[in-house]
C-alpha cells in the first residue's frame, strides 16, 4: 500500500562478490548493465562503531548475523543489480560477503560517530557513478521481506516517483511534552478529547519505520536528500516493523523473527530427515580418558530429549560418525539404544555418502535438515533446507549453516535445532493451511 505527494525542491545465496567484492571503494569503478537500463543498488549501512550494542550489525539474532536477515531479501528479492554493505570493520566485511553482498569501505570522513546516512550514500555514489536509484535497506530491520522491496521499488520503475521509503501505521494518541518548571499544560496533538475515538473508527497515522529508503541519484547529487521529488510511502504492517536499537529489544525482535523473518525462497521447510554429526554436536567432541584406559564421551539429555521431540513429529534422525572418529564409531550401538536412532559411517566428505541416502528415500535435499561442526560439513550444510552449526563450530562452518546455536556442541545445540526444525515445520502447515483456504475462497 502507498500514497504519493508531490514536494517542492528548495538479492542460501547467491555469492555475487566473488569477483571484486572484497575491494575497497574506488573511484568511478564500473557496474557492469544492459544498455538503457537503470542499475538498481541496494546498500546496507553497518558501521563497526555502534554505540548501544557492539557489533550490533553481526550480532546473532535467532541463529543468524542481524545483517543476514536484511541481505537474505534482498537479494532474493531479484529486484537489484547489485547488493552492498557500507563498512569500516574487517568482521563486518567477511559477514557480509559470506551472505551475498560485495563490500564497499567507507572512508574515515564517513565513519565517524558524528556522520550521517546521507553522508556515507553520497560518497558511495561518488565512487560508484553508474548506479541510478540506491535502496539504503536498515541493517536493525531484520523482519524484511522480498515483497516488500520489490513492491516500493515498482513505485519508483513503473509509477514514475524520486524516492519512496517504509512506514508503519499507529494508533498512538499524541501530547505535547511539558518542559519541568515551564508551568506549560500539556495538549493533545492527534485528537479531540471530547470525542475520544474509537480504535476501530480511527485510521491512526502513517510512522516511518526505517526499514528502507529507495531514492534516485539525481536526489541525492543535486538536492542532497533521501526524500524528496515526487514522493510515496509504502505501507509495512506492524507484524514485519521491528527495530533494534537496544539490548532489551533484543529477546523481543528474536521471538518476532522467528514468526515473521524471512527464512528464504523455499522456507519454511517440512523437514523428513536429519543428519548429525555425534562428535562436536551431540557430543562436547571430547574424549575422556579413564585410569584404566577406558575412552569415554558425555551426551546431555537436553539433546536426547530434542531428537524425541523431531521423533514424535515423525523426522528421522540419522547419527553420523567418522572413519576418522573410532571412539564414536565404537559408541554406535549404544547410541542406537539410547535414541533409537540408526548411525552411519561417513567418510571424510560427508555428502558422498549422504546423497545415496537422500536418493533412496526419495527426497530433495531441501526436505533434509543437517547438523555439523566443522569444514568437511560445509557441501551437506549448504545444501540442506535447514541446517545448523553449534555456537563454537569454526568460521568457515558458520558461514555455510543456515543457524547458528546459542548453546556449544555437546550442550544443548541438538535440542535447539530441534526446536528451531519443529517451528519451522508449523510455519508450513499454517502456510498450508492459508493456501488451501485462498485458492477455496478465491
Amino acid at each position: 500500500m502507498f500514497f504519493s505527494g508531490l514536494v517542492m525542491s528548495a538479492r542460501k545465496r547467491n555469492l555475487s562478490g566473488e569477483n571484486g567484492a572484497q575491494d575497497g571503494a574506488h573511484p568511478s569503478k564500473k557496474l557492469s548493465r544492459p544498455a538503457g537500463t537503470k542499475h538498481v543498488a541496494a546498500l546496507i549501512l553497518a558501521r563497526g562503531g555502534s554505540k548501544g550494542i557492539p557489533l550490533k550489525n553481526i550480532k546473532m539474532l535467532a541463529g543468524v548475523p542481524l545483517i543476514g536477515w536484511v541481505l537474505r531479501a534482498a537479494v532474493d528479492s531479484e529486484m537489484f543489480d547489485s547488493v552492498w554493505v557500507s563498512t569500516d570493520h574487517d568482521t563486518i566485511e567477511k559477514v557480509a560477503i559470506a551472505w551475498g553482498a560485495k563490500v564497499h569501505r567507507r572512508s574515515p570522513e564517513v565513519s565517524r560517530d558524528s556522520s550521517t546516512s546521507l553522508d556515507a550514500i553520497q560518497e558511495f555514489i561518488r565512487l560508484y557513478p553508474e548506479v541510478d536509484i540506491v535502496c539504503n535497506i536498515q541493517a536493525t530491520s531484520p523482519c524484511l521481506h522480498p515483497f516488500h522491496l520489490k513492491g516500493a521499488l515498482e513505485l519508483i520503475t513503473e509509477k514514475g516517483f524520486d524516492s519512496v521509503f517504509s512506514v508503519v501505521r499507529k494508533h498512538h494518541f499524541r501530547w505535547q511534552e511539558v518542559k519541568t518548571g515551564s508551568g506549560d499544560l500539556t495538549k493533545p496533538c492527534n485528537l479531540d478529547p471530547a470525542n475520544r475515538p474509537r480504535r476501530q473508527d480511527w485510521d491512526g497515522e502513517l510512522c516511518e519505520n526505517g526499514s528502507f529508503y529507495f531514492t534516485t541519484k539525481d536526489l541525492i547529487v543535486t538536492e542532497g536528500r533521501l526524500q524528496g521529488g515526487r514522493l510515496a510511502y509504502f505501507e509495512m504492517l506492524p507484524e514485519y516493523s521491528v527495530d533494534i536499537d537496544v539490548d532489551i529489544d533484543w529477546p523481543v525482535a528474536e521471538q518476532r523473527v522467528l514468526r515473521y523473518g524471512y527464512f528464504g525462497r523455499d522456507t519454511p521447510e517440512m523437514v523428513n530427515l536429519m543428519f548429525c554429526n555425534v562428535s562436536g554436536c551431540l557430543t562436547e567432541g571430547r574424549i575422556f580418558l579413564s585410569v584404566s584406559g577406558e575412552e569415554m564421551v558425555s551426551i546431555n539429555t537436553r539433546d536426547t530429549m530434542g531428537i524425541r521431540m523431531l521423533q514424535k513429529e515423525d523426522v528421522e534422525v540419522v547419527l553420523l560418525t567418522s572413519s576418522v572418529d573410532p571412539v564414536a564409531h565404537l559408541l554406535a550401538e549404544k547410541l542406537t539404544q539410547r535414541t533409537g536412532c540408526k548411525v552411519m559411517q561417513v567418510d571424510e566428505e560427508p555428502l558422498d555418502t549422504l546423497k545415496l541416502v537422500v536418493e533412496q528415500r526419495k527426497l530433495d535435499w531441501k526436505d533434509v535438515a543437517y547438523m555439523g561442526n566443522d569444514k568437511p560439513d560445509v557441501n551437506c550444510l549448504n545444501l540442506a533446507g535447514l541446517s545448523a552449526v553449534p555456537r563454537d563450530a569454526p568460521v568457515v562452518a558458520i558461514n555455510a549453516a543456515k543457524y547458528t546455536c546459542r548453546s556449544v556442541g555437546g550442550k544443548g545445540a541438538m535440542r535447539e535445532f530441534a526446536e528451531h526444525i519443529l517451528l519451522q515445520k508449523e510455519k508450513a502447515k499454517s502456510q498450508m493451511k492459508r493456501d488451501r483456504i485462498d485458492r477455496k475462497n478465491f
